[in-house]
């Protein structure tokens, strides 16, 4: 199986690289904030939870996604493989998430971190905030999230970077160079 984490900050792409990459490799796709999204409109007692997490930037606690993506797991076991797309977010859920794997005899082949400019990140999320409708990607927020990803998220580069599968990838410009790039690392795995 191939089992891949793409990583980076908001804003870096992982959501249009993902959806190449589950296609081409054919995973399971699992995108926290998809799910996440799901239950807030289904309206769910986690969903209500979670909408008013996420309206502040707060990241939802690692209990709840970790469960979320256990149940996911579980039912797509007999495919070609996992691509992770927001998750894990914080160290504690990398433990879980290796934890999670060791149950399944499974293992995290690779983390590709998308690598781009804040600045840029700040223009891309602004700009996906007036078309999209998304009430996180205002300025404040955007603000906060990067102050949760900074203090949460970043550790968890060094986590995967101790057991030497952390891929940094330029993530800087057109859609298909970028997933150029990403597939010739996946490639070498």
């Amino acid at each position: 199986m191939l089992n891949i984490i793409l990583f980076g900050p908001p804003g870096a792409g992982k959501g249009t690289q993902s959806q190449y990459l589950k296609d081409k490799y054919h995973l399971a796709y699992f995108s926290t904030g998809d799910i996440l999204r799901e239950e807030m409109a289904a309206k769910t007692e986690i969903g209500l939870k979670v909408k008013a997490l996420i309206d502040a930037g707060n990241l939802v606690s690692d209990d709840i996604v970790v469960e979320m993506i256990r149940q996911r797991v579980k039912e797509n076991i007999k495919g070609n493989g996992f691509l992770f797309d927001g998750f894990p977010r914080t160290v504690r859920q990398a433990e879980m998430l290796d934890e999670m794997f060791a149950g399944f005899s499974l293992k995290i082949n690779g983390v590709l971190s998308l690598e781009v400019p804040q600045d840029m990140l700040i223009e891309r999320m602004l700009e996906r905030g007036k078309t999209s409708g998304r009430a996180d990607d205002n300025i404040d927020t955007i603000r906060h999230r990067f102050e949760e990803y900074d203090a949460k998220t970043k550790p968890v580069m060094n986590y995967y970077e101790t057991f030497g599968n952390l891929h940094k990838i330029n993530g800087v410009g057109k859609i298909e160079e970028v997933f150029d790039r990403l597939c010739a690392e996946i490639d070498k795995m």
